[in-house]
């Protein structure tokens, strides 16, 4: 018998399931925690996947770093570069 709501009748695979829904919503909210003072501090889940993380990027991988070239056209560029200093990343 499946429980309703549930994507398989296995015990495990529904519990994985929660922890990486779970995991994934922790990771937004430190997204928008992360984010604090621009417009995208309050957005929806979908909003910060369509602007912020679902970018087309050349990477250049070396020894040391991982350097992502965005477009130049790319809108929300200065967030994301807020976003991403407020991670760790190094400028320059």
């Amino acid at each position: 018998m499946q429980i309703e709501g549930t994507s398989c009748s296995r015990f495990w695979a529904n519990q994985f399931r929660v922890l990486m829904t779970a995991a994934a919503y922790v990771l937004m909210q430190e997204l928008r925690l992360r984010l604090a003072g621009t417009e995208y501090a309050r957005a929806q889940v979908s909003t910060l996947r369509l602007r912020l993380l679902k970018i087309a990027v050349h990477v250049v991988v070396s020894a040391r770093r991982i350097v992502l070239h965005f477009p130049q056209a790319f809108p929300d560029q200065a967030s994301l570069h807020r976003l991403a200093l407020n991670l760790g990343a190094q400028s320059g």
